[in-house]
């Protein structure tokens, strides 16, 4: 019936993703057929080292706002927040409703009470096996695993054909909630037919196959059992609800009380507990408070901060800033994380400081991949034998990574797309071809700020940072055009001026000849008095100092 829609309208399925590649962060597609579009995710990404004072950045989503009246609903993987995070923000522009299972929506609605936009959003809960119809398109939730609960595939059908999104994903046979991943509704809809598989590709270059995430758990018992004298401290991620329930579930088998560290990792596992996803046994959690009427080694602390983050709970510990913990050199410090690409340097700086302080430190085998490796990939292609592939989730080289894995299963290299955020690939049965480009980007958020900062301010930002400010304040009569004060010179961040009077006054000379010259002249074009006083005084600091401050005149009119 949908190839007989297809022949009858001639129209092709599009598929635009709007971020998440080439990086790992900022997740969102739109897949679009003639008035429908639905949207795949909607996720942020965290600053790079650049990005002075940004907070967060989320997609340019210009092309929904373009097309809104088409776009019917938001379709969400999993809880993570490279794929919800930026829900709230995006919302204010395109306001449609969102379908995700269980926890994905218990996590969005935290987010949406946060922004109080909850009484103004629809949200809806699916289950796996459930099929949701927006438009042309109807959306079928497939149960994965994947190192949140409630991960879900999805496959979307459309008159086009159908396109399997994985999601993030492995293939855990043994998960610590739930059912093992659908490998039979993968291959269900192998039998009836793909027309192209988005799968993820962040472990595409490791063979073999990912871990079972009961295995982390053994770990514990083990680490556990062989420190019994000791404060157990362990940092994970927060949204890692089946990490958080093992280590729980090692610290009730020990008799520890347990400790839950770290604004976000709270706020996840209440809403975990709440809507049961998560088992903690009675009397097992206890607040931070009253830790401190337990024996230390009977406790176990588990907080935010396992990537090295300046502000989380155990940042602050290892330096000595957080209110109610401190580190003791009694205490074990597990990072049960590997360091995201780009967060190596902080993360070790957080393990030197932890054990400067006399503490122990295990930062190996605790932790294992919630992405499959490629014997999962293979086992996902072969099972579902789409005749595209397009390699999502992931940098440049882990998108081709998968590129290889699926030529090596026999797929021809012209059926296989590596594409850039805002490609455009129409697709049908008959062919498929990227076809054009849309307006992507990053946003940045800045506290309260939406998209107010942007790549001057960043330059200007980062000039500062580097070289300092000098500010040159002057007056001017309004009536003769004559200097009347000045020009006096404040200077942050450039020199310590107690310390460079000879430099203070070299420069003060040199802007008051400059000054001198230009009342000479004749000149009362303020732009260009600041124009002269920012070319002459940047001139002289180059070659004094070899440094470019950011100089800014002021004048004022008396």
């Amino acid at each position: 019936m949908l190839n007989l829609y297809n022949e009858k309208s001639g129209a092709k399925l599009k598929i635009i993703p709007l971020g998440g590649l080439e990086q790992i962060g900022m997740n969102i597609t739109a897949f679009e057929y003639e008035d429908s579009i639905v949207v795949v995710d909607c996720g942020l990404s965290f600053p790079d080292d650049d990005m002075l004072g940004i907070d967060l950045v989320i997609p340019d989503v210009s092309y929904l706002e373009e097309n809104i009246e088409k776009v019917k609903g938001f379709v969400i993987t999993h809880g993570h927040e490279d794929h919800i995070g930026a829900i709230p923000y995006v919302l204010n522009k395109i306001n449609v409703p969102i379908y995700a299972t269980r926890l994905t929506i218990g996590l969005i609605e935290r987010k949406l009470i946060e922004h109080d936009m909850l009484e103004s959003v629809s949200l809806n809960v699916t289950d796996f096996g459930q099929t949701v119809e927006l438009g042309y398109f109807k959306i079928e939730f497939i149960r994965t695993n994947h190192s949140i609960v409630d991960a879900a595939a999805l496959a979307i059908h459309s008159p086009a054909g159908t396109v399997v999104h994985t999601g993030d994903f492995k293939v855990d046979y043994t998960p610590v909630y739930g059912d093992a991943i659908d490998l039979q509704k993968f291959a269900e809809i192998g039998q009836s037919g793909v027309l192209a598989l988005m799968c993820d590709s962040t472990n595409a270059e490791r063979p073999g196959f990912t871990q079972s995430e009961k295995t982390v758990g053994k770990t514990f018992d083990n680490i556990f059992a062989e420190n019994q004298n000791r404060r157990i401290i362990v940092a994970t991620f927060a949204s890692n609800v089946d990490r958080v329930q093992q280590i729980i579930n090692s610290a009730y088998n020990y008799g520890r009380k347990v400790v839950v560290e770290g604004r976000s990792m709270v706020n996840i596992i209440d809403t975990a507990q709440k809507l049961e996803r998560i088992s903690i046994p009675d009397n097992t959690l206890v607040p931070i408070d009253n830790i401190k009427d337990y024996p230390s080694e009977k406790t176990v602390i588990i907080t935010t901060g396992s990537q090295g983050e300046s502000m989380a709970a155990l940042s602050r510990m290892a330096s000595n800033t957080h209110r109610k913990i401190s580190i003791d050199p009694n205490d074990l410090i597990i990072f049960s994380s590997h360091p995201i690409p780009g967060n190596e340097k902080p993360v070790t700086k957080i393990i030197n400081a932890l054990l400067a302080k006399g503490a122990d430190v295990i930062f190996q085998d605790a932790h294992v991949s919630g992405h499959a490796c490629q014997e999962e990939i293979k086992l996902i292609y072969t099972l579902l034998r789409p005749k595209y592939a397009i390699p999502v989730h992931g940098e440049y080289k882990h998108l081709k990574a998968q590129a290889k894995l699926a030529m090596e299963l026999g797929m021809p290299a012209e059926n296989i797309f590596i594409m850039s955020s805002g490609d455009v690939i129409e697709l049908d049965n008959n062919g498929a071809e990227i076809t054009g480009k849309v307006q992507v980007g990053a946003v940045l958020v800045d506290g309260l700020g939406v998209g107010d900062v942007g790549n001057v301010v960043l330059r200007d930002r980062q000039i500062l940072s580097e070289n300092g400010i000098m500010v040159v304040v002057m007056a001017i009569d309004k009536a003769s055009g004559l200097f009347l004060a000045g020009p006096d010179i404040v200077t942050r961040g450039f020199i310590y001026v107690r310390e460079s009077d000879e430099l203070m006054e070299e420069m003060s000379e040199l802007l008051y000849a400059t000054a001198e010259d230009l009342m000479d002249k004749g000149v009362t074009d303020f732009a260009r008095i600041k124009g002269t006083i920012k070319d002459v005084l940047g001139d002289f600091v180059w070659k004094k100092m070899n440094r470019r401050p950011m100089i800014m005149p002021i004048i004022m009119e008396v």
